[in-house]
């Protein structure tokens, strides 16, 4: 079975589990300081993934680190996937237990990427439009790449609108390239 399969039906178990203790918003909390743990802590994570080492070892590091600041049922399903033998899908149920949260909340991403950083007002009336245009609540990835020379490039689910006006050069040189041949 793929990693993937895998983290999805632990991630489900848990929003379910969360669901009957009233705790699906503070285990995403959990969740996402998890994640930017293990983010910033390569060692943590490598720990974490290592077959190699004990799972004792393993729950008791993430005990220590994670007792007192996540959820009592946060720390019981790390001890529970650490037992299992499943520490190396830790991260990957997390990252699942996030976007099945998400969905759950109607939340979607939407990325933009732009020549230069978005003012906020700018950022605000393009979450407003995409909120709109979904029907969704949208947390907004912005990304700057110089390359595009002006405008942005938004990308939502499989849906994409380039409005830069580097795809403009692309578009007017294939243009020019078809009319003289």
């Amino acid at each position: 079975m793929s990693e993937l399969t895998v983290a999805s039906r632990y991630a489900k178990s848990l929003i379910d589990l969360a669901e009957e203790q009233n705790a699906v918003d503070a285990v995403k909390t959990d969740m996402d300081f998890f994640l930017k743990t293990l983010k910033q802590n390569v060692e943590l994570s490598a720990v974490v993934a290592n077959p190699i080492i004990s799972h004792s070892k393993k729950t008791a590091i993430l005990n220590a680190l994670f007792n007192g600041k996540v959820s009592a049922l946060t720390i019981a399903f790390f001890n529970i996937m650490v037992n299992k033998g499943r520490g190396e899908v830790l991260k990957a149920t997390a990252n699942e237990y996030i976007n099945q949260y998400n969905v759950k909340c109607n939340i979607i991403k939407a990325k933009v990427t732009s020549a230069t950083p978005l003012s906020a007002a700018n950022k605000q009336k393009l979450t407003q439009e995409v909120e709109e245009a979904t029907g969704s609540k949208v947390i907004l990835v912005e990304k700057v790449d110089p390359e595009l020379i002006g405008g942005f490039v938004l990308a939502v689910g499989d849906r994409q609108v380039d409005t830069s006006i580097a795809a403009d050069l692309k578009r007017l040189k294939k243009d020019f390239a078809q009319k003289t041949v």
